[in-house]
């Protein structure tokens, strides 16, 4: 690896984890969103995104796709599929945090991979390696105590986990065609009257706290759209700049910080029988970690013994850039 390489990689390590750690409080955030309800905040969370995506690609020049993506009955169908999933993972989230339950929430992210990987081999018939269905086992093992420990299945971890899964399986099955920025754009267009009819339902119901709150606090529903757009935008410089394996480590990053503001900062109550439960799944988390990283290095492996095979008994493998060529480097992160 060249000292640029080198650089380029420190880099990108830098922008993924400052892109964790901003979704990671994002419970403090949302909790100052008070007393807006989760439907409002979800609604100028979709209204002020897609104002500050608008501006950046208007700036940029960058709107020709957008007629392309037009004439593509399909990916337009899918976008704004994924569009849905994402706005229903927002609000589950967001009630989760306003409702006092973020330390369901931090288990719901820490189980999305888990859920994701149990997506691909019902849905796309994947095969799985021997670690990762030890770590789905433990998995399921995790749920089940969860599900008798708290007296009923813990639905706002299972929805917000298979809510992100399913959009990560859409977005998969489309294909990678959107930029992040593209992406956040189309996605919160094609749910844009759903903010709409929310924020108009809200206004004339006097349910709304626009405007009515103080200037604080309409600055700060506004703020949703640099609040969403920021760390999706260098969690996508970091994916260009880092392999999949190390932006797969520092995701559980996000869940972890989300935890620890529940329980120190915001008050909430975890009985010891349900540290149990998420000692369980941070297990499964090592066992699925640990696969990847094998995985990533027989990849390396076999692509340099590709490369010699291919230049002769005494070539050098070509130098390889930071990022993974094989993973989704657009997919929006879940918050």
């Amino acid at each position: 690896m060249t000292d640029e390489q080198a650089l380029r990689q420190q880099r990108g390590t830098a922008y993924g984890f400052l892109a964790y750690l901003l979704w990671g409080i994002f419970p403090l955030y949302f909790a100052t969103l008070r007393p807006a309800g989760p439907w409002e905040i979800v609604a100028h969370r979709i209204l002020w995104t897609l104002v500050l995506c608008g501006i950046i690609l208007l700036i940029r020049r960058d709107l020709r796709w957008m007629v392309a993506l037009a004439r593509t009955p399909r990916r337009l169908l899918g976008v704004a599929l994924a569009g849905g999933l994402i706005a229903t993972n927002w609000g589950i989230y967001t009630y989760a945090v306003l409702s006092g339950h973020v330390t369901e929430a931090a288990l719901g992210y820490f189980l999305n991979p888990l859920v994701t990987v149990a997506l691909g081999v019902v849905i796309l018939r994947e095969r799985l390696r021997r670690l990762q269905w030890i770590a789905v086992g433990i998995g399921i093992v995790a749920a089940v105590y969860l599900t008798v420990d708290y007296g009923s299945p813990p639905w706002i971890s299972l929805a917000l986990a298979c809510s992100f899964a399913l959009y990560s399986l859409l977005k998969n099955r489309l294909g990678v065609s959107l930029s992040a920025l593209r992406s956040l754009m189309g996605e919160t267009l094609a749910i844009l009257p759903v903010a709409v009819l929310i924020l108009v339902w809200l206004s004339r119901t006097d349910a709304t706290t626009w405007g009515g709150h103080g200037t604080v606090h309409t600055a700060l529903l506004m703020s949703t759209g640099i609040a969403t757009a920021v760390p999706l935008l260098l969690f996508a410089a970091a994916a260009s700049r880092v392999p999949l394996s190390t932006v797969g480590l520092l995701q559980f990053l996000t869940p972890f910080l989300q935890l620890l503001c529940g329980v120190l900062l915001l008050g909430e109550q975890v009985p010891a029988s349900r540290w149990v439960g998420f000692a369980l799944v941070w297990l499964a988390l090592v066992v699925l970690s640990t696969d990847m990283v094998q995985q990533v290095r027989r990849s390396r492996r076999a692509r340099a013994l590709s490369r010699r095979q291919e230049g002769g008994p005494g070539a050098e493998p070509r130098p390889r850039s930071g990022s993974a060529p094989d993973s989704d480097l657009t997919d929006p992160a879940p918050l």
